[in-house]
């Protein structure tokens, strides 16, 4: 069987692997349909993130149920699931509040899980999937269906970046009538601006250098697109939106990123971030508390977020699969990690 294994920076390797199976009561076997390369699976890849051992990568899927553990009754074999970035056990405090990417047994791809037992990255033909009963999401529409409109792909960010994106949007308190500035033209940036106009959002800015993402954005719902960085950045909102935003999205994750969020909104304003923390990024107490701005977000609970947002895809109200511009086979899975770091692609989907 065919999965991504990373060995160190820069050397991703489609390697043959063993196939998986069920270990316990509460697993599910899926034989992967799409995949996809992550922003956040680019700090290993850079060498940003350390790898200290080779293991497997990946952290998106949508695809069919092959095998079922005993415990299993959210799904039925040969049901097309949308399976989350993270793994929550459904049980403790934190998956019972709606947060189950901080469950107190969160569990991600790659390595082992809270037992001991191994977990293979998406980007590979089959994954077992531990706490399937809480994490599998079953989409009421048969894979032929749902192919021949085109909505595989939409569906798939779900497992991350949309919800992701959904999930800044959210804890920036985006609503109706709110004005948003979305820092990082990534897949999730432009995710953000998706969930910003579900959400209500009368002016959404972009702050972007990168034409096509730019134009896409705009495609998407963004009103306003800003080139400039830093201060520069910060007086261009002004100007666009005769004052500051009442929220900003942190879609990237460093220090710079940050800062540009908090400074392109208004005193008593919100920051949502979801940008994975590279590059030094923390939060400067003093200038929060002096403005009363409001900070949240995180890893997002995707799990939580993705039937509100299915509705969506399947109506056709959102068209998150968009953010894909390039597709490659598994096998080829060293092009994709390259072209998204040199920039020649947003974001891969993947087909074993």
């Amino acid at each position: 069987m065919l999965g991504t294994v990373i060995h160190g920076p820069r050397d991703v390797r489609a390697q043959d692997l063993p196939e998986p199976s069920v270990l316990t009561p509460n697993d599910a076997v899926i034989r992967v349909v799409a995949a996809c390369v992550c922003g956040s699976d680019l700090w290993p890849y850079r060498g940003t993130t350390p790898t200290r051992a080779p293991h497997g990568i990946g952290h998106e899927l949508v695809g069919v149920v092959e095998e079922l553990g005993g415990d299993v009754t959210s799904a039925k074999v040969g049901d097309f699931v949308i399976v989350p970035f993270s793994f929550g056990c459904g049980e403790c405090q934190a998956c019972l509040a709606g947060y189950p990417s901080a469950c107190d047994r969160v569990t991600f791809y790659g390595g082992q899980d809270r037992d001991g037992l191994p977990v293979l990255g998406a980007q590979s033909a089959r994954v077992r999937i531990p706490f399937a009963q809480s994490t599998l999401v079953p989409v009421p529409v048969p894979l032929d269906e749902l192919e021949a409109k085109g909505l595989v792909p939409s569906l798939l960010t779900l497992s991350d970046v949309m919800s992701t994106g959904h999930h800044a949007a959210v804890s920036a308190n985006v609503g109706p009538d709110t004005t948003v500035v979305v820092v990082g033209d990534g897949a999730v940036g432009l995710c953000g601006v998706i969930a910003a106009k579900r959400l209500g959002a009368s002016r959404i800015v972009i702050m972007s250098r990168h034409e096509d993402r730019a134009a896409l954005a705009r495609e998407l719902g963004a009103t306003d697109v800003v080139a400039e960085r830093g201060a520069d950045g910060v007086a261009a909102v002004r100007e666009l939106l005769g004052g500051l935003a009442d929220c900003a999205l942190e879609c990237v994750g460093t220090d710079v990123s940050m800062e540009q969020a908090l400074g392109v909104v208004r005193g008593g304003g919100s920051v949502g971030f979801v940008g994975v923390p590279n590059g030094g990024a923390e939060l400067p107490i003093r200038q929060i508390f002096g403005r009363n701005l409001h900070v949240g977000g995180g890893m997002a609970p995707a799990r939580a977020y993705i039937e509100e947002l299915l509705a969506d895809v399947l109506s056709g109200a959102i068209e998150p699969g968009r953010v894909f511009d390039l597709t490659l086979p598994l096998a080829e899975v060293a092009e994709a990690y390259a072209a998204m770091d040199e920039r020649r692609a947003t974001k891969v989907l993947l087909r074993p």
